[in-house]
């Protein structure tokens, strides 16, 4: 686990529909690693690396992050936000923000609310994500606008990335999916002078918290045969949940199903033989709730066979999570086994699994 590449692309702001910031980093650390970068008409970053025999393989993991954007400014210059993707309102007083101007100046603020009695809310229910305000300490509307804040400017959380008491365990803000970015740089660079039977297609995809949308078109556009989505899942070892234990450091987590996709059962086997013969952990697990990038890659064309790889992540769409360095290097150890060992065959065996 790179700590200078995972905490740049934490540090990146890249709300949904503004994820320049944080494909311009994937970008500076593929490209000496790949043959060609190129861009969907969304501004998802695909890098490529050249294979040896007629098989693509996709690696994606969506850059951008929940967050708010400005819907308006009242005349004391508090900010009204719309939020983009899901927030967990009870998580967010309180909290700072950063916002981005359309000329790339950055506004530090406070999540806050309206006071409505002298008890300032102490006592009553959740306040909604449409009912909090942004006070960027401000005396008014036209302060904030001689700021260059303007109505749809992005605000994120603010940057945060630091290694908690045991080493093993990393706190920062937007694990997901900057977890799912930095395993698409880090294979790429550990692959940099191996030689490859797949082409393998290195993707950091967009707008995959208001609707899958970036691996829609960048499916269309690869049309791989095999598909991998990285990204987070929330695991459960902070209760003593009935369906089973999902935990930080028992290793990387082989999605079986999600709300969006059900894994290629002969693609899941594959991996886990791999990561039986390589002593790599793993973990299996389903979700109820949200899906990944699979959801729309596993039916490109005649269909991609797919798989979900994750990371298990306490407190997921919150300004903090924590992540583990041994599950994501046992995703890293497993992507990069995989790519190594695939091959036409072995794809043609995957499909007659199926058959």
């Amino acid at each position: 686990m790179n700590d200078v590449v995972l905490k740049e692309l934490c540090l990146a702001d890249g709300l949904s529909g503004y994820e320049k910031e944080v494909t311009r980093v994937m970008k500076k650390y593929m490209a000496p690693c790949v043959d060609e970068i190129r861009y969907d008409n969304l501004g998802s970053l695909v890098a490529y690396k050249k294979g040896s025999e007629p098989l693509k393989v996709l690696l994606t993991g969506h850059v951008d992050e929940i967050g708010m954007v400005v819907r308006s400014i009242d005349e004391k210059g508090y900010v009204h936000p719309h939020q983009l993707g899901t927030l967990f309102a009870h998580s967010l007083g309180a909290q700072e923000v950063t916002l981005t101007t359309r000329e790339g100046k950055k506004l530090k603020g406070i999540i806050g609310t309206h006071a409505k009695d002298p008890q300032f809310q102490l006592n009553k229910d959740t306040i909604p994500v449409q009912d909090q305000i942004v006070d960027f300490g401000v005396y008014s509307k036209k302060d904030l606008e001689d700021l260059g804040v303007r109505i749809g400017d992005p605000i994120t959380p603010s940057g945060y990335y630091q290694e908690l008491n045991h080493p093993d365990f990393v706190a920062a803000k937007a694990w997901d999916d900057r977890v799912g970015a930095g395993l698409v740089v880090e294979t790429a660079m550990a692959l940099k002078d191996v030689k490859v039977a797949p082409d393998v297609y290195f993707a950091g995809t967009v707008q995959e918290e208001v609707g899958l949308r970036g691996a829609k078109t960048v499916g269309q556009m690869v049309e791989p045969d095999i598909s991998i989505a990285l990204d987070v899942y929330p695991c459960n070892d902070t209760t003593n949940d009935p369906k089973g234990e999902y935990a930080l450091g028992k290793g990387c987590t082989i999605c079986l199903a999600d709300t969006s996709s059900i894994a290629h059962t002969g693609l899941v086997q594959y991996l886990e033989e791999l990561c039986e013969k390589h002593g790599i952990a793993y973990q299996e697990t389903m979700i109820s709730r949200g899906g990944t990038d699979s959801g729309e890659l596993h039916r490109v064309g005649k269909g991609s066979v797919n798989v979900s790889i994750a990371i298990p992540n306490r407190y997921v769409h919150t300004q903090r999570s924590i992540i583990n360095r041994q599950d994501y290097q046992s995703a890293l150890s497993l992507l990069v086994e995989f790519l190594k060992d695939i091959n036409l065959e072995k794809l043609q065996a995957l499909l007659a699994s199926k058959q």
